[in-house]
């Protein structure tokens, strides 16, 4: 039986995060995984370089049903803070856009800071240890795992969702909210590729790995202005991405494949300077040469010269165009999805320490809970300001 006075369910982001906090403040701590090694979901993030922050994360970036529990942990912890944390490890990093922060080398820097942290903090890290049961007694909690038992005072699941199985994600933290009567909101795939209908992937043969700069909306009306990309099974890209978090099964989305453009005005233009090209010469310009004529092909774009087109046809190219409607068949799932919509209802949890209100000593972090973060950084700064407020209170 090892005893500790804090132990950590998940080495990811969140976990770690919290441990350090919690052993610089005297707490003996033990963090439990089941990989072989910390932090693997970090490494593959953000194409291996770790899209650590984000700089203008603010509670609005953030789906939760309760749309006000974000606020406490991200103005407490901001994305300055982890920046100065890095920046005092040396970490080489550097800005792209919409704010968004990458490492120069490796994501595994970040997973270096962070179990560095830990080990001066006096964090111990138990890898390939899978938790089997987890029970309550009169001080604290007894979990019982393959590698032996541990008790504690402050039991933190920072166990992650259900995204990348391949990674070893389970439901466990689900479970042991469940089994401690906390409610579990349904969940979902979010930050995820669609797939299509066999009709529209027929449309699209052939144009894998094109890439337009769009802007997406759904239904609900929210929408995102980044690249698309054309898959063998779907879409993908930041837009599609971020709005597979708003959309829900058997809606449409409506893609601005030229937000930036006036059609009617371009075809005005067009008139005058090239009036006897064709308007597939010339929409080939300013998109892909491959989806013009796989859509001139399908009859959804008319090939005409430009002084043949009469104010109607202009009319349906700009709707078609600029409100262009695609109905996906369904999402990529949790294989590739890069987070996990729903989750642990906050209304069970402090927004102030993420301790579960009426089981005291029991803490929910990261992923696991019901909080999912815009594309862009966003989920890991969140993971790093709950827990370092989680840290501060066990």
């Amino acid at each position: 039986m090892i005893i500790t006075d804090v132990l950590i369910i998940g080495a990811g982001a969140a976990g770690l995060m919290c441990a350090a906090q919690a052993g610089y403040r005297g707490k003996s701590v033990t963090v439990l995984d089941m990989g072989k090694k910390p932090g693997r979901k970090i490494l593959i993030s953000g194409g291996g370089r770790c899209n650590f922050t984000n700089e203008g994360a603010k509670p609005e970036n953030y789906l939760c049903q309760n749309s006000h529990f974000v606020k406490s942990a991200l103005s407490r912890y901001t994305a300055q803070d982890f920046i100065e944390l890095v920046e005092r490890h040396g970490l080489q990093y550097h800005h792209k856009t919409l704010g968004q922060l990458f490492c120069d080398n490796s994501a595994q820097d970040i997973v270096d800071i962070l179990t560095t942290e830990c080990e001066w903090a006096g964090v111990k890290i138990a890898l390939r240890s899978e938790v089997i049961q987890v029970n309550k007694t009169d001080l604290g909690y007894k979990i019982e795992t393959n590698n032996g038992s541990y008790e504690c005072e402050a039991l933190v699941i920072a166990s992650g969702g259900l995204t990348m199985p391949k990674l070893g994600a389970t439901p466990i933290g689900y479970k042991i909210a469940q089994q401690f009567g906390l409610n579990v909101l349904p969940t979902a795939a979010a930050l995820v590729p669609f797939t299509l209908h066999e009709h529209d992937k027929e449309r699209f043969n052939g144009l894998s790995g094109i890439s337009i700069l769009t802007e997406v909306t759904s239904e609900s009306g929210v929408n995102f202005k980044e690249n698309i990309l054309f898959t063998h099974r779907g879409l993908s890209g930041p837009a599609i991405l971020q709005i597979s978090s708003f959309w829900n099964s058997g809606e449409y989305v409506s893609i601005n494949l030229l937000p930036e453009i006036n059609i009617e005005k371009l075809v005005d233009e067009w008139r005058e300077s090239n009036p006897k090209k064709s308007l597939k010469n010339m929409l080939a310009t300013i998109l892909p040469k491959s989806f013009i004529e796989a859509m001139v092909s399908q009859h959804e774009i008319i090939d005409k010269n430009i002084n043949q087109l009469d104010k109607n046809e202009i009319i349906q190219l700009s709707n078609y165009l600029q409100n262009w409607q695609i109905k996906p068949n369904g999402t990529e799932g949790y294989r590739t999805a890069e987070v996990t919509l729903g989750g642990i209802d906050t209304d069970e949890l402090s927004s102030k320490t993420f301790e579960a209100k009426k089981v005291k000593g029991l803490y929910f972090i990261g992923e696991v809970i019901d909080v999912t973060g815009w594309l862009g950084g966003y989920n890991f700064q969140f993971a790093w300001s709950c827990g370092v407020a989680c840290g501060l209170a066990v």
